[in-house]
């Protein structure tokens, strides 16, 4: 049985539930409102059979790729276990062709298809029992006399507290991830090449004794390739979207309001790649023309081209949160200050902008985190070649496009081109979580001396 179906089945089961453990309760006189006896018949009809798929296709994956591989080092035995894990998982996902026009791992790929829909034939019949059974119980046990509503805002605390975890794992599993091939990537490269090195060309050899595939690690023109078009996209960016937000929250009138400030918010909708169009084919164009009208050279490719159309893209990440923000300051303060004879921009300067820097600052980082992980805009605007230059008008590329350049296609994870993506994002994660630790403590120290 498909999984949506599944699902479905679970969701119409605790909509039954719901409907009769709420009517039931409704007959009597329940000391809760017989909406949370029918809230708790509907958990335990889908909570059970949700946390049952969970666990078994976990399990589930994991057995069936252990045996795949266990069965391809009998097949194909001459061959890597990292070129087997990733034939394991193309055989697992269904996928025809290459390989698999051996008879033997034809064989193998319906087997293990077999293996799968058994799996998924009792995980859907379990499943379906443990809503049916849960949806009975609840119905039967759930007196009138039954305390209801306490126990149903005790549960919707506890799947909250499962909710916030969860994120808390998710972020953990991420970090863990990067930090284990990180550390992988430093056992084939140093860790003074990677941070001071000035080259950077992630070559490695097919074959032994392949020239020219020694291949150079230096990620010091990366980095700065992402923070110089960071830098000019939050030059563009800063100063428009404050300036447009103090005029919004402050000196616009209502009804100019309600139009200006979704009319900036329009532009967080746009996909990036339509960015990445209009940064190729207008804004390179025209300030490669610009600077040859000024006797300059500049490239087909620059980090300004890309820099601009970003910090575009980045305005409505700063104007719209800074505008929430000042018009949340509260009106006590203006007035106070009116009553002191401070003008409207003296309010702003020394009341407003202090009051909600906090929140400002959270809306610069997350510009800036929006232009550091950017990646479409880069590869259309300001290439792939690795440069360690501080000439906005020269060819630049950024730690996230190299980072999709290196992961394209089936890659096996043993080699150091490979590995080097996980090392950059690694790198660029520690960096942006500094950031924020740096912006909170100061929004902290700023908040504990102003007035």
């Amino acid at each position: 049985m498909p999984l949506s179906l599944l699902f479905s089945l679970i969701l119409l089961f605790a909509a039954l539930s719901f409907l009769l453990t709420r009517a039931r309760a409704a007959a009597g006189r329940p000391p809760s409102s017989p909406v949370y006896y029918g809230s708790l018949a509907a958990l335990a009809a889908a909570l059970p059979p949700i946390l049952l798929i969970a666990f078994w296709l976990g399990f589930e994956s994991f057995l069936l790729q252990t045996e795949a591989e266990r069965a391809l080092k009998t097949i194909m035995s001459e061959r890597p276990a990292s070129e087997l894990q990733m034939i394991a998982d193309s055989l697992l996902s269904g996928q025809k062709g290459g390989f698999f026009a051996k008879p033997e791992l034809i064989g193998l790929s319906e087997t293990m298809a077999e293996r799968r829909g058994a799996s998924r034939f009792l995980l859907s019949l379990f499943a379906l029992l443990f809503a049916a059974a849960g949806g009975a119980l609840a119905w039967r046990s759930l007196r009138v006399s039954f305390p209801a509503r306490f126990y149903a805002e005790k549960a919707l605390r506890l799947l909250m507290f499962a909710a916030a975890a969860i994120g808390l794992f998710i972020t953990a599993g991420i970090f863990l991830s990067l930090i284990f091939e990180t550390l992988r990537f430093f056992q084939l490269v140093s860790l003074d090449e990677f941070f001071f090195g000035t080259k950077w060309s992630p070559q490695t050899a097919l074959r032994e004794g392949q020239v020219g595939a020694s291949g150079a690690f230096g990620a010091l023109p990366l980095f700065g390739g992402t923070f110089l078009i960071t830098a000019i996209a939050i030059a563009i960016a800063g100063p428009i979207g404050l300036f447009s937000a103090i005029h919004t929250a402050e000196y616009a009138s209502p009804s100019l309001r309600s139009v200006a400030k979704p009319l900036l918010e329009i532009l967080a909708g746009i996909p990036t790649v339509v960015y990445g169009f209009f940064a190729a084919l207008t804004v390179a164009p025209f300030i490669r023309d610009a600077a040859s009208f000024f006797g300059l050279q500049a490239s087909s490719e620059s980090a300004l081209a890309a820099g601009l159309v970003m910090g575009i893209m980045i305005i409505p990440f700063i104007s719209s949160l800074s505008d929430d923000v000042i018009a949340s300051v509260p009106d006590d303060l203006r007035a106070a200050s009116y009553a002191l004879g401070a003008t409207k921009s003296e309010t702003i300067k020394r009341v407003l902008l202090p009051a909600a820097l906090p929140g400002i600052l959270g809306a610069f980082l997350l510009a800036i985190s929006r232009a550091i992980g950017e990646t479409m805009i880069v590869v259309m605007a300001a290439g792939l070649a690795a440069k360690l230059t501080a000439n906005p008008l020269d060819a630049v590329t950024t730690v996230t496009a190299q980072i999709v350049a290196l992961l394209v296609g089936d890659q096996s994870f043993d080699s150091a081109k490979t590995l080097a993506a996980f090392a950059l994002g690694f790198t660029l994660f520690l960096m942006t979580l500094s950031l924020n630790a740096i912006a909170l403590a100061q929004a902290r120290r700023y908040r504990r001396r102003a007035p």
